[in-house]
C-alpha cells in the first residue's frame, strides 16, 4: 500500500473573492474531500497537509482589532489556531465523505511543530508579509508600539514581515508514523507547521512562517512517503509561464528543475517553493507530482501534471 502526502493550498478552502465564512470554507473542504476519498477508496494511505495563508491572515486581523480588549497571541500560537480551524473542516468533510462511501477510517488532525534552525539566515532578513495592510503612518506607529518590522508590499500598503526559515524536522513525526500504521488518515504540519527552535530538550515557538510546500517535503521524507502531491491552481509546471514561449513540463529531474529555477522560470511567491520542495524530496529519493485537483487522477496515471523525480 503506497503512502501519499498531499499538500493543499490554503486558498483551496478560502478562494479569492469569497467572504471567508465558515460555511463557505466548509463547502470548499467538501469538494476537496471527494477527491481525497477517491484515492483512499483506491487503496492509498493518505497524509494531508495544507497552507493557511488566508486563514492565519484573518486571525491576525482579529488579533489586531481586538488588541485593546484581549491579549494578542504570538504568531506561533496563531499558526496553531489555524491548524485546528482548517484541520477541523477537513476531517469533518473527509469523514462524512468516507462514511458515504462505506469506508470506516478514522481521520485526525495533529497539532504539529516544525523545528527550524535559530541561526537560519532568514532571521536576519525577514521577508514574508503577513496580516493586514497599513498606511505608512499606521505601520510606523505599530512598529514603535510592538517592535514589529513593516515593509511596503507591491504598492498596496505596508505589511508586517517575518522570517521564513527552512524546515528541518517534523517534531511529531513519530506520532504521525504510528497513526499512519494504525490506519488513521492524518492531517499534519498545517500552514508549514508551528515554527520552533530547540534549546536543550525544550522547544520554543518563534515569530516566523514556514513555507508549507517545503515543510510538506520534509513531512513526506519523515513518514517515508512514496509520493508527494502538491495541489495548486494550475494543471502543471510551465516554463515561461504565460509568456510567448510557454512550455508545459510533464516530467523533469531535480537537476534540470534546479537549472530552470536559476533561469527565473518560477516565481518566488508561487511556483518557486513548490518546485523547490519537489527538488528537495527528489534528492532524497522521492517522487513529486505538481498539478491541480481537477487533474489529480490523470496525473497519478502519468497523463497530466508535472512529475519530478
Amino acid at each position: 500500500m503506497k503512502t501519499l502526502v498531499i499538500a493543499l493550498g490554503g486558498n483551496m478552502l478560502l478562494r479569492k473573492g469569497e467572504s471567508g465564512t465558515f460555511d463557505a470554507q466548509l463547502e470548499n473542504a467538501k469538494r476537496t474531500a471527494k477527491r481525497i476519498a477517491g484515492l483512499i477508496e483506491r487503496g492509498y494511505r493518505v497524509v494531508i497537509t495544507h497552507g493557511n495563508g488566508p486563514q492565519v491572515g484573518n486571525i491576525l486581523i482579529q488579533q489586531e482589532k481586538g488588541r485593546d480588549e484581549v491579549p494578542a497571541m504570538p504568531l506561533d500560537v496563531c499558526v496553531a489556531e489555524s491548524q485546528g480551524e482548517i484541520g477541523y473542516m477537513l476531517q469533518r468533510a473527509l469523514r462524512a465523505e468516507l462514511i458515504k462511501r462505506g469506508i470506516k477510517r478514522p481521520v485526525a488532525t495533529i497539532v504539529t511543530q516544525v523545528r527550524v534552525d535559530e541561526n537560519d539566515a532568514a532571521f536576519k532578513n525577514p521577508t514574508k508579509p503577513i496580516g493586514p495592510f497599513y498606511s505608512k503612518q499606521e505601520a510606523a506607529k505599530l512598529s514603535k508600539k510592538t517592535g514589529a518590522l513593516f515593509k511596503e508590499d507591491a504598492g498596496r500598503g505596508y505589511r508586517r514581515v517575518v522570517p521564513s526559515p527552512k524546515p528541518r524536522e517534523i517534531v511529531e513525526k513519530d506520532a504521525v508514523r504510528r497513526m499512519i500504521k494504525g490506519g488513521v488518515i492524518v492531517i499534519a504540519s498545517g500552514g508549514g507547521g508551528i515554527p520552533v527552535v530547540k534549546r536543550g530538550n525544550r522547544f520554543r515557538g518563534v515569530e516566523a512562517v514556514i513555507d508549507k510546500d517545503l515543510a510538506a517535503a520534509v513531512l513526506a521524507e519523515d513518514v517515508d512517503a512514496d509520493m508527494l502531491i502538491i495541489l495548486t491552481d494550475v494543471k502543471a509546471v510551465f516554463l515561461d509561464y504565460r509568456g510567448k514561449c510557454e512550455i508545459e513540463l510533464r516530467k523533469t529531474t531535480p537537476e534540470d528543475a534546479s537549472r530552470y529555477m536559476k533561469e527565473g522560470h518560477f516565481a518566488p511567491g508561487s511556483m518557486g517553493p513548490k518546485v523547490q520542495a519537489a527538488i528537495d524530496f527528489a534528492l532524497k529519493g522521492g517522487r513529486t507530482i505538481i498539478t491541480s485537483p481537477r487533474y489529480l487522477e490523470k496525473a497519478l496515471k502519468g497523463d497530466a501534471g508535472t512529475l519530478i523525480e
